[in-house]
């Protein structure tokens, strides 16, 4: 079957649903879609680093043409007026599911990921395309509930900005001058739960699907997480909860060569990221495969499981 556009209107309308502590997107991606700023409201988001790399930004560079943020809801009401404010968004919302029929999809601006089933499950039901922040899930029950929804053809998407981290797009592309890959590595601040994917999406790309194991020796504030590849890799991701020094230090070793890289611009990742996000609701044509997105949670989860059975290797093949 031909896909089919998941929007048929020229101009979309998006709502930016939901924010918890220590996730300012609905200031940043807003600001990225709606092409601006309110400076003085910016200069009161307290996300230091969504200040920082919105202000460097060419003031040309921001928007995407024929898309808008028109409706914005904060699980604080208080959070909501400010967040408009900053990010140019006109309507203000009670409740979540206020939007539906104002909007042609929702991000789902959270990233909590045993929450994302009841955040998503109106606008799933309703029939509303929904993007979901990582991680999509971090159990397996409510992963089989994204799977199901998928099987049933929901329109729903869901992806770290690491995927498009223009730092690591040399080696997405070709690790040749490598030889054969060996051993991988990737860091990351904050936990397991909420910024693991952030790491595991980065090292996606590269390595392709096919992992096989996953085993956690660390804690929940230490994570160490060794990965099995089914090329022969051996992957290590260190998920460190005030590690904020090395955010998405990439180590790539081969029979040939090493190479390293480093994250380091949020903004281009973000503004690919919803491009792409954008791109399916315009063609009905996902930027990657939804096993892909099934697989990383997989993992994910692993890394939980494995933790709290004191470190003991699980098996991909388990987290069915």
């Amino acid at each position: 079957m031909t896909p089919q556009p998941l929007v048929i209107r020229p101009d979309i309308r998006l709502a930016m649903l939901g924010m918890v502590d220590g996730n300012g997107h609905p200031y940043s991606w807003s600001a990225i879609i709606n092409g601006g700023y309110d400076s003085e409201a910016l200069a009161k988001c307290p996300y230091a680093a969504i200040r920082d790399y919105l202000a460097k930004q060419p003031k040309e560079t921001l928007g995407i043409p024929g898309v808008k943020v028109t409706h914005v809801w904060t699980d604080d009401p208080a959070d909501a007026p400010q967040v408009a404010k900053c990010s140019l968004i006109p309507n203000v919302v009670s409740n979540a599911t206020d939007v539906i029929g104002q909007v042609d999809a929702v991000l789902v601006a959270a990233d909590k990921g045993h929450e994302h089933v009841e955040r998503c499950r109106p606008f799933v039901e309703a029939g509303i395309p929904v993007f979901v922040d990582k991680p999509l899930a971090d159990n397996l029950p409510d992963l089989r509930v994204f799977m199901r929804w998928v099987a049933e053809g929901r329109p729903l998407m869901s992806s770290s900005c690491m995927r498009y981290a223009k730092e690591f797009m040399p080696y997405r592309i070709s690790t040749h001058d490598l030889g054969e890959l060996r051993f991988v590595s990737i860091t990351t601040p904050k936990t397991w739960e909420r910024y693991g994917l952030h790491a595991l999406e980065a090292i996606y790309p590269i390595l392709g699907p096919g992992f096989v194991s996953v085993r956690n020796t660390g804690s929940f504030n230490r994570n160490v997480v060794h990965l099995k590849h089914r090329s022969g890799v051996d992957c290590v991701v260190v998920a460190n909860r005030d590690m904020y020094g090395a955010s998405g230090v990439l180590t790539l070793c081969g029979t040939a060569g090493t190479a390293t890289a480093r994250f380091s611009d949020a903004y281009v990742a973000f503004k690919t990221q919803i491009e792409a996000f954008v791109g399916y609701l315009r063609t009905g044509v996902r930027p990657f495969p939804f096993e892909e997105t099934r697989e990383l949670m997989q993992l994910v989860i692993g890394g939980i499981l494995s933790r709290d059975r004191g470190g003991r290797e699980v098996p991909v093949d388990e987290l069915e």
